[in-house]
């Protein structure tokens, strides 16, 4: 009578461990984060919304002429330079949920496989990768972030949670030239995700930050980021006159931090606010396509000119909003919106290796994004589905 209790309650224990691993498995190897990530993550997928609905036909399935061959090519020799186990943490499905378990943050843990523990050859396989995928820009950007993360380990005598290396690179799905996939770089200050369906690139949610943004001294020094989304967003609040200012400026104060899209706000609800561009001038209209293109700009080019044209479409519909002083000095924060983007830049404040009260040029957080259901290009894959898979 024991044998068969204690058998039960084996085989009790077998099928509850199988049950929790299989829900585990489902979930996209979910790991535990902080901030209320884990229960942002279990939300279903929406997208960030002004007003609190979702515009919808906003975007669609349609051949941009563009190839993506490279960035396939560029993929799959990344993942053969991998052993059989870094490939095995390294892919998921393309729908997983990993794609929405990046964290501008230094201390989650990631998936993936990381730089730290790449060789000299996988690395210039995943740095390949980011280059077939983005502008020279682009790819300077994210080396130059994973620099000044070096830096800020060298400032905080901290390699455990700062360090040039520690980023971890994703392959969602299979590299396809017809199916749907992508990739995604997680780390400190650094987070690209990267869709691909067809020849169709969505590049967001796009996270950029550094702090310090300048190494004035160690190993990097010289090397400094983000000056040119700063600098043009200035000259454009400048260039406005005092009734579009009185618009444009949301409140001249900035105590704080302000950035709104940031880790786990997927289904963010932020309401157009500022000036809108149709009360620009044209030389002000030129200032701040400048500004949008010093984000957009970071994806190769080709498919960066067709997300230009997209934003040029809905300039009329395009916000500008700002928070701060707009001397040459000032700490601020500035947001340009429309149905198919959001850009965030803040000053933020310090964090390491000491902490401040108030925001500093030297800590930076930019966000871009993709509205109305199209972050990792949700809406174009469920657009893709439903078209082949209608009926079943």
């Amino acid at each position: 009578m024991k044998i068969r209790h204690v058998f039960a309650f084996g085989l009790l224990v077998v099928c509850l461990v199988g049950i929790a691993v299989t829900a585990y498995s489902q979930q996209g190897r979910r790991r535990p984060m902080r901030g209320g990530g884990n229960s942002a993550v279990d939300e279903p997928f929406r997208g960030v919304t002004a007003g609190g609905e979702i515009q919808p036909g906003v975007f669609k399935i349609e051949s941009t002429g563009v190839s993506t061959k490279p960035v396939v090519e560029a993929a799959d020799a990344f993942l053969a330079s991998l052993t059989d186990q870094q490939r095995e943490k390294t892919v998921f499905p393309v729908d997983d949920a990993e794609w929405r378990q990046w964290d501008n943050r230094h201390f989650p843990k990631r998936q993936g496989v990381g730089f730290d523990e790449m060789d000299d050859r996988q690395r210039d396989h995943a740095f390949g990768l980011l280059q077939a995928s983005l502008s020279a820009k682009g790819l300077k950007l994210s080396k130059d972030i994973m620099k000044l993360n070096g830096t800020l380990a060298e400032l905080a005598d901290n390699y455990d949670e700062y360090g040039r290396w520690l980023y971890w690179i994703t392959i969602m799905g299979k590299p396809s030239e017809t199916e749907p996939w992508g990739w995604q770089i997680d780390g400190h200050h650094l987070i690209i995700n990267y869709f691909v369906l067809g020849d169709q690139v969505v590049m967001s949610p796009v996270f950029v930050g550094s702090e310090p943004v300048h190494a004035v001294s160690g190993e990097f020094a010289g090397t400094v980021v983000l000056q040119e989304q700063q600098d043009k967003a200035l000259q454009l609040i400048q260039a406005l006159d005092a009734d579009q200012q009185s618009k444009a400026i949301l409140s001249r104060a900035k105590p704080g931090n302000n950035a709104l899209a940031q880790a786990y706000r997927d289904n963010v609800n932020i309401d157009y606010a500022g000036i809108e561009a149709s009360k620009l001038d044209q030389k002000q209209r030129d200032l701040l396509i400048e500004v949008v293109q010093s984000f957009v700009g970071n994806m190769r080019d080709g498919h960066a000119e067709i997300k230009m044209d997209e934003v040029r479409s809905h300039l009329d519909q395009t916000y500008f909003a700002w928070i701060g002083d707009t001397k040459a000095d000032s700490v601020f924060y500035y947001r340009i919106q429309s149905p198919v983007v959001l850009i965030e830049f803040d000053h933020q404040r310090r964090v390491a290796p000491f902490r401040s009260d108030r925001p500093t040029r030297d800590h930076i957080h930019a966000v871009l994004r993709t509205p109305n259901g199209n972050d990792y290009e949700k809406d174009l894959l469920r657009q893709h589905y439903h078209s082949h898979h209608h009926g079943e």
